[in-house]
């Protein structure tokens, strides 16, 4: 089993606020960075340019969401300074396998995203054929929007968690509207690599850093995970 990783998703779109964040972040224990999508978008390059001149040792993973283009986007990310790069199970076998090739390149680590996936196992097993090194089980933002919104109750990672877990043998983690004892218990599920993002540390609709005690949150959150 792969130890617990902790890992902050900076999906804001100010990289001082993004900078700021990550300090407290590194300040409370967490392992890994990450330049969320929204952060990218916004700043480009240059948010992870920046979070690797101001964090040298720490993993920076750029939530890509890569769909087209997987050599050269993840080789950009490299060169910026990323160590993971995510690219979409729903892209084409050549994008993934472009990904994958670029990552073994350049020195970074593809993660596999199954956002949107009808079959999440089976969207899962094939991106660890086809090279990725890290599964992302993810259960999307408006996805659990709209199903709540018509009533078709919550939507969680953890409907079928299980299944992901047991269909691929590389790490996994687990992402998507979360409750904060849910995220904390995800190594317990066999998914080692922990995300605290929206709504536990990013305010899911605005993409600001949620109120409230952000250090003592996260120092808690980490402790219990590392535990």
């Amino acid at each position: 089993m792969h130890p617990p990783v902790v890992q902050i998703s900076l999906d804001l779109t100010s990289l001082d606020e993004a900078v700021a964040t990550a300090r407290i972040a590194v300040q409370a224990g967490v392992d890994w960075l990450e330049a969320g999508t929204p952060l990218i978008l916004a700043e480009g390059l240059r948010s992870v340019r920046t979070l690797r001149a101001e964090f040298p040792r720490h993993p920076i993973v750029a939530d890509l969401k890569t769909m087209d283009g997987g050599y050269l986007e993840a080789e950009m990310m490299a060169r910026a300074g990323a160590t993971h790069v995510v690219v979409m199970a729903r892209a084409h076998e050549e994008t993934i396998k472009a990904t994958v090739k670029a990552g073994r390149d350049h020195g970074v680590k593809v993660m596999g995203d199954n956002l949107g996936c009808a079959d999440k196992a089976e969207a899962s097993r094939r991106m660890e054929d086809l090279g990725v090194d890290y599964i992302v089980h993810h259960t999307g933002y408006d996805e659990r929007n709209g199903i709540a919104a018509a009533g078709g109750g919550r939507l969680s990672p953890l409907d079928d968690l299980e299944a992901v877990v047991k269909a691929v043998r590389i790490p996994v983690q687990a992402v998507g509207g979360l409750t904060l004892e849910e995220a904390i218990d995800m190594p317990r599920h066999g998914a080692p690599l922990v995300v605290l993002g929206a709504p536990l540390t990013i305010a899911a609709d605005s993409f600001n850093v949620a109120p409230g005690d952000l250090l003592g949150l996260l120092t808690e959150i980490t402790r219990r995970i590392h535990a």
